[in-house]
């Protein structure tokens, strides 16, 4: 059923433009929304009688009485206040407009629980196709699915927000499927690039931020089959993942720009392990004290540059030289040697990614 919000804003609406007052009740007789005070309430007696008659409406007492259907059964009874000619008309405009916005909410609901399955794998090939067709929804167009991280108390607002932007377009599909993500489905065009992705993203943690704050967004790789969204889905979802494991300092991650953090996100902690301990035995990152995390981070950010590198930290470029030889014969990597800044590179990011299981299962 549609919220008495909306059936209240509707015959408000007709109520400004014709003058003429309306209400609304529900099947038991209840009021859900009225443009004017009843001075006398309908008896149920009245009421019942003309839900069990087979006429579609009825003056009486002043009103003029209509039947709302729901999928062939009785979902309201309108009462138009007055006798006219001009207040039936108006009645059965109401009348339409009313099954008009039920079937559109209703179709909104199916759609919205089509897309729900479908992101996570409940449905059968023959069950998107059937349900596709009965929702007509184009299944060979090009799609990509956007993820926006929520904070729980925000989630509401963050999913209302999303819709408004993306409402003009009605083949773009908004849901949720758990407490902590609004998923965008959205369609794009043959000449759209991840460029153009990557902006569509951007424009929405800026306008996200505006409302919230430590918005993330990830999508995954376009498709061009609808059964694919659920791919598509799932690839924006470890995007999260991995951003938020290896790349803390970004708010727009895509799938196809993850590298290793990707290919690092997909091993077993225990290979983890050995990897680390053939690497660098006992001297694992976490031993090494800040001004040596500092070194070493600063001398990856400028691509092993030993000058600049020594220019940022504001010291000689001997000491430099220093702490990097003094690193080499701790670990046994000279990371000014392209090879060994590559293995120690991957060990720091495997060390993190130990780091994030271990705290996932405290």
């Amino acid at each position: 059923m549609i919220s008495n919000q909306i059936i209240q804003t509707t015959i408000e609406d007709l109520r400004g433009i014709t003058r003429i007052d309306l209400c609304v009740l529900d099947v038991s007789g209840s009021q859900i929304a009225a443009t004017f005070d009843m001075e006398e309430k309908i008896s149920k007696d009245i009421l019942n009688a003309f839900a069990a008659s087979p006429a579609e409406s009825q003056s009486f007492q002043g009103y003029h009485f209509f039947k709302v259907y729901d999928e062939g059964q009785l979902g309201y009874i309108l009462l138009v206040r007055g006798t006219s000619d001009d207040a039936y008309m108006i009645g059965k405009i109401a009348v339409k407009q009313l099954e008009s916005l039920i079937v559109a909410y209703k179709q909104r609901f199916d759609r919205n629980n089509f897309i729900q399955n479908l992101l996570l794998d409940n449905l059968l090939l023959v069950d998107i196709n059937n349900q596709a067709k009965k929702l007509h929804i184009n299944q060979d167009t090009l799609r990509v699915v956007y993820l926006v991280e929520t904070k729980g108390e925000e989630d509401v607002l963050t999913l209302e927000t999303v819709r408004g932007t993306f409402a003009p377009d009605a083949q773009d599909v908004i849901t949720a499927v758990d407490e902590k993500n609004v998923v965008v489905v959205k369609e794009v065009g043959e000449q759209d690039t991840y460029e153009a992705l990557e902006k569509t993203a951007r424009m929405l943690v800026e306008m996200l931020n505006t409302e919230t704050s430590n918005v993330r967004v990830s999508y995954g790789t376009i498709v061009s089959q609808l059964k694919d969204v659920s791919r598509s889905y799932k690839e924006a979802r470890m995007a999260l993942d991995v951003g938020e494991i290896f790349y803390p300092e970004r708010n727009v991650v895509s799938y196809h720009t993850l590298g290793l953090g990707r290919l690092i996100y997909q091993l077993p902690l225990s290979l983890c392990k050995m990897f680390m301990v053939e690497v660098l035995g006992e001297n694992l990152p976490s031993t090494f004290d800040e001004e040596t995390l500092t070194t070493i981070e600063k001398f990856f950010e400028n691509n092993l540059n030993v000058s600049e590198t020594a220019r940022q930290l504001f010291v000689h470029r001997n000491t430099l030289v220093y702490r990097l030889e003094k690193l080499q014969k701790t670990t046994g990597l000279d990371i000014r040697i392209f090879e060994d800044a590559l293995t120690f590179q991957i060990a720091l990011m495997v060390a993190r990614y130990m780091e994030y299981l271990e705290n996932q299962d405290i």
